[in-house]
């Protein structure tokens, strides 16, 4: 991770929770940091774009919220340890990690997935999600407390045709979670998921009206998830509303996964 970090806002107290969340500059992931920083946490908001992440700062700072910005690229370990020290040095803990940053491929047949196409999805979504958990978890048993969410996506869960790479991740990131529930529920540390089906972000908004409107038409409820409703489907599993779940995916999809 470059010595770009960037912090506003004021330091925290012990009483006041430290999150962070990879993959944070936009979409789902600014959601999270916003909706984390709202309810009171000090948020380290990091994204391979450090400029986006500055500009996820800047609103929560505006709003009276603290947070830091700071540049990882989610497939890289020292980055991953980078960011979990960037939030005990700047707050003095860390309390909550979303693990939310990854990566597709072109929908394609199998065979015709390129090698590089398959290992750059997997290395950042699957390889960053253990990378990530491997320095949060670490952290978060030292301090005997923590609770981590990877965003999974409904493609965890089931198989999408075209999907290999992404879909391959996803189930890995799934399998990935449940053991680290099972390995750290003795350790005051909960591990959950959460599994989003279409959401409008950025990715769907270079649709046509027609194009999305079909879209909407496949999933139940008819209508598009936005990022607000997976983030607070976050902080759920996050607070202590939770404190005894661990280990679960929630689907945040309208439905879409029971078709």
């Amino acid at each position: 991770m470059t010595d770009t970090s960037r912090t506003t806002g004021p330091t925290t107290g012990d009483a006041q929770r430290v999150a962070a969340v990879t993959g944070a500059g936009a979409g789902i992931g600014a959601a999270v940091a916003e909706l984390l920083a709202a309810r009171g946490y000090a948020v380290v908001v990091s994204d391979v774009d450090l400029s986006a992440a500055e500009q996820v700062v800047e609103r929560i700072t505006s709003a009276g919220g603290t947070a830091t910005a700071v540049t990882v690229n989610a497939g890289d370990e020292q980055d991953q340890r980078a960011l979990v020290d960037t939030a005990v040095e700047t707050y003095g803990r860390l309390d909550a990690a979303v693990n939310n940053a990854g990566l597709g491929a072109p929908v394609n047949r199998l065979a015709d997935i390129t090698p590089e196409q398959y290992h750059r999805a997997v290395d950042v979504t699957l390889t960053g999600t253990f990378l990530g958990m491997r320095a949060q978890l670490a952290q978060m048993e030292r301090q005997g407390s923590g609770a981590v969410v990877n965003v999974i996506s409904i493609g965890g869960l089931r198989p999408a045709a075209g999907m290999s790479p992404y879909t391959s991740a996803k189930h890995g990131v799934t399998g990935l979670t449940e053991v680290a529930a099972l390995d750290y529920a003795d350790r005051g540390i909960r591990v959950n998921g959460v599994a989003p089906g279409p959401i409008d972000t950025a990715a769907l908004a270079t649709l046509s009206e027609e194009r999305r409107h079909a879209e909407e038409q496949k999933i139940p409820a008819k209508r598009l998830g936005t990022p607000e409703e997976v983030a607070k489907a976050v902080a759920w599993l996050l607070s202590d509303d939770a404190s005894f779940t661990t280990g679960a995916v929630l689907t945040v999809d309208g439905g879409a996964s029971l078709l």
